[in-house]
């Protein structure tokens, strides 16, 4: 069996979407002083260098990889039940001989927000799923007779859609070839890696900008050259020795020249270039750190933001294609599903709360809920219950009227007489 992940080599039919392959940049005004009138080339080694972006791409990766991925069986007017066996160990366990799931889950995210697509090759046996196996970002997209396929490097023969799981950033207008966020974000990553690139260059210089030379100068180049000379060593000796002052040939005057970081409001900057990257990858800032304007409301509000925006748009994408490519349009009852409950694993009094709440009022019974917390089931847990003040509605217990106030009269008669009136009876 050759399978599509032994590739000898690289290739696409558009450079822009390999993720190895720099992209171009355009002459640009580089008022940060770094590579000679222009920004940066942008690479996926350089944008990996990039903090908000590397965060990022792990945090959504790691996020969705975190999931619980379980295939079920439509039950009928049992409900669905939780499938077993293979199926279950190739979504939720181990996919293949070499791959836990979190691991080539991670790995197919990361492809995703990176170069912008993320390719899993399904292993089948007949018509059975027996395998999961992440395909490198090197593959060719085309058709053939109209039918999409997927040429792996090295291989002769595509594969063909039925069998690939095909998650995308945004795809183009042909269905094709996909944009990524390393190419949306070219521009951004550009100018936060000259940002990174001027910052880094200009602390390990002692914080000592470019400087011009003015004075008496002597002619020619060489004496340029000597009086440059001279300087630098003072400059340097000067960090050295962890002295600021070092001494000036009389009439001589080094004035400051270039960018000034702090006038050029630098932190701010690049606080900036962290909300552009979170807006690509519609990911709330708080978690990549950016707290400049976070309280404790509203980065509860981004927790849900999270999950109601991204997450379970991602996780409903990933469903689809691998219901589509694993059962066929005809599911015969069958689909896999993520469970989101698995990220509030970290807030435990939510969880609890929620799962008692769901018992209370009958939705859930003891042991599901425990089942839930891989605890097992106990004597009397599989009964759904429900407060005893609940009644459903139009009932005998909700319709039938309160019994009439007593009256002044019944209350009389209600209370017992006096010893005279007893001794009096005959």
């Amino acid at each position: 069996m050759k399978l599509p992940f032994d590739l000898v080599g690289e290739e696409r039919r558009s450079s822009i979407e390999n993720p190895t392959v720099p992209v171009s940049a355009e002459n640009f005004a580089a008022f940060f002083g770094v590579g000679g009138g222009k920004l940066p080339r942008v690479s996926l080694e350089t944008a990996m260098q990039v903090p908000a972006f590397a965060g990022a791409v792990n945090f959504l990766s790691s996020t969705l990889a975190n999931l619980p991925f379980h295939a079920f069986k439509d039950g009928g007017k049992d409900g669905p039940s939780r499938a077993g066996g293979d199926l279950q160990r190739i979504l939720n366990e181990a996919p293949n001989s070499e791959w836990s799931s979190f691991g080539m889950r991670k790995y197919v995210w990361q492809q995703v927000f990176t170069g912008g697509r993320g390719l899993i090759w399904i292993e089948f046996k007949g018509r059975t799923p027996v395998g999961l196996w992440p395909m490198e970002p090197g593959t060719t997209i085309g058709r053939v007779k109209g039918k999409r396929v997927y040429r792996a490097p090295g291989h002769k023969d595509p594969y063909p859609a039925s069998e690939v799981i095909d998650l995308a950033f945004m795809l183009k207008a042909n269905q094709l070839n996909h944009w990524g966020p390393l190419q949306l974000l070219q521009k951004a990553l550009q100018l936060a890696i000259a940002m990174n690139d001027y910052g880094s260059g200009f602390f390990a210089g002692g914080g000592v900008p470019p400087l011009s030379l003015s004075g008496p100068l002597p002619q020619g180049k060489d004496g340029l050259a000597r009086a440059m000379g001279d300087i630098h060593r003072s400059i340097a000796a000067a960090q050295e020795s962890d002295k600021p002052v070092f001494p000036m040939p009389p009439g001589y005057e080094l004035k400051q020249v270039g960018y000034d970081p702090a006038k050029g409001q630098m932190v701010e900057a690049r606080t900036f270039q962290i909300q552009e990257i979170a807006r690509v990858f519609c990911l709330p800032p708080a978690f990549l750190q950016e707290l400049s304007r976070a309280t404790f409301a509203n980065v509860e509000q981004q927790d849900l933001n999270l999950t109601k925006h991204t997450v379970a748009h991602w996780s409903k994408a990933f469903e689809d294609e691998a219901n589509l490519k694993l059962f066929g349009a005809t599911r015969n009852s069958r689909y896999v599903e993520h469970s989101l409950d698995g990220l509030m694993r970290g807030d435990f009094k939510s969880r609890v709360e929620a799962m008692g709440r769901a018992i209370q009022t009958g939705q859930m019974t003891p042991d599901e809920a425990r089942a839930l917390e891989n605890r097992p089931p106990v004597k009397g847990g599989n009964v759904a219950y429900i407060q005893g003040a609940t009644v459903p509605l139009g009932s005998s217990s909700a319709t039938q009227p309160p019994p009439p106030a007593p009256t002044s009269d019944d209350a009389a008669a209600d209370e017992p007489q006096d010893n005279e009136d007893l001794a009096n009876e005959p």
